[in-house]
């Protein structure tokens, strides 16, 4: 398999790049409203992005965008980690999140769900995860439960990315306790101002932003608002599984390309007892394992991608994947760390930030334990 990237993605990068080192970067101490980007900061980046033609990316051509399919985004996403510019969760610098299921939806509720997010018009937020529920989905307590034309739903979800601004939720429900994730999970759209829908409050975390708790009690919507069939919930996901294992081992790559320059080029300049860091084999040691490591793990993301759109991926490769990615951000970033000593402590510099960041990635939509065990099981079958 030839790993070189085509030249219209080695473009895409390039002025992805360039986007990120002369728009991004020089604005990351100003740019951030508490867990938000500032709103005007937002619009201006949107605007430039929209001239440079970096907008709806992965939005499929029918509805708008350009769709680049996920080799082209990985090299997006890889580029886009480098800043701490931006929110590590929906940066939306070049256009809304949506997760792919919204383009699934039949044509009356994607005029009023879908293209109002796509035009910036209401903001969205993705409900699943519970005080229970976390990195397994089949003991979810949440129900919706059917009664003529209508569900009703109880439950609590925690940890809901950007659910205060959210317009309405994608929300995972058990239609069928009993079935847990295989078959007896469902999705729903429910409107937030839905009777019954109480965002709780906001739970500040160590990397500065501060997802929702959220109560939902006797939610009732219509059942047209099912996205998909009933128990199809955690088959819809696969939808966008591997896209968000493969985003967030770009995540851990941007890190890594980011905190590795950092580290060479500040122990080149730092003097101390007569000689700059760089002479110490100490320091030199933790520069190549981090170079090494990095294009390793690249050569993994890149590959996985392209097999992903040619179809012969095999399911545990976004294990290895999302292991590899987010350990390698985390690791560099302590490493960068360490490097700069108190000065990398400060928050002057994006290193505190990043390693902060990075460590949450490897909890996150999978805890890498949990990544492993499953990982080990598919190997294991092959033995």
């Amino acid at each position: 398999m030839d790993l070189e990237l085509p030249e219209e993605l080695r473009m895409l990068k390039k002025t992805v790049a360039d986007f990120v080192d002369r728009e991004l970067i020089p604005i990351e101490q100003t740019s951030m409203d508490g867990p938000v980007m500032r709103q005007d900061v937002r619009e201006k980046l949107q605007a430039k992005a929209k001239d440079l033609g970096l907008w709806l990316l992965d939005t499929p051509v029918e509805n708008g965008g350009q769709g680049l399919g996920l080799l082209a985004m990985v090299v997006v996403w890889e580029e886009l980690a480098r800043t701490i510019a931006m929110p590590p969760r929906g940066p939306l610098v070049f256009g809304p999140d949506v997760r792919p299921i919204l383009f699934t939806l039949p044509e009356e509720q994607k005029q009023k769900y879908l293209l109002p997010v796509l035009r910036g018009e209401k903001f969205t937020a993705f409900a699943q995860s519970e005080p229970d529920a976390g990195a397994d989905p089949g003991s979810m307590r949440t129900t919706a439960v059917r009664q003529g034309d209508h569900y009703i739903i109880n439950g609590y979800k925690r940890w809901i990315t950007n659910a205060g601004r959210a317009d309405f939720f994608q929300l995972v429900a058990a239609t069928d306790r009993a079935k847990g994730s295989r078959g007896g999970l469902s999705m729903f759209l429910v409107d937030a101002d839905t009777p019954g829908v109480k965002v709780i409050r906001p739970v500040p975390t160590m990397m500065g932003d501060a997802p929702y708790e959220i109560a939902f009690d006797n939610v009732k919507i219509p059942v047209e608002n099912l996205i998909g069939r009933e128990g199809d919930g955690m088959k819809a996901a696969q939808a966008w599984i591997t896209s968000g294992r493969l985003y967030q081992a770009c995540r851990g790559l941007g890190v890594a390309k980011r905190c590795l320059d950092m580290a060479a080029s500040y122990s080149k300049q730092r003097v101390t007892f007569g000689s700059p860091l760089s002479d110490r084999q100490a320091i030199q040691f933790k520069i190549a394992d981090s170079y090494m490591e990095h294009h390793m793990t690249q050569l993994m993301v890149y590959q996985l991608a392209a097999r992903t759109e040619a179809g012969t991926a095999q399911r545990h490769e976004s294990y290895m994947v999302k292991i590899a990615g987010t350990e390698l951000g985390f690791r560099v970033a302590d490493r960068c760390m360490q490097i700069h000593g108190g000065m990398g402590l400060t928050m002057e510099m994006p290193i505190a930030k990043m390693w902060r960041d990075a460590r949450s990635f490897m909890i996150t939509e999978g805890p890498v334990e949990v990544m492993r065990s499953v990982l080990a099981r598919a190997i294991l079958r092959d033995y």
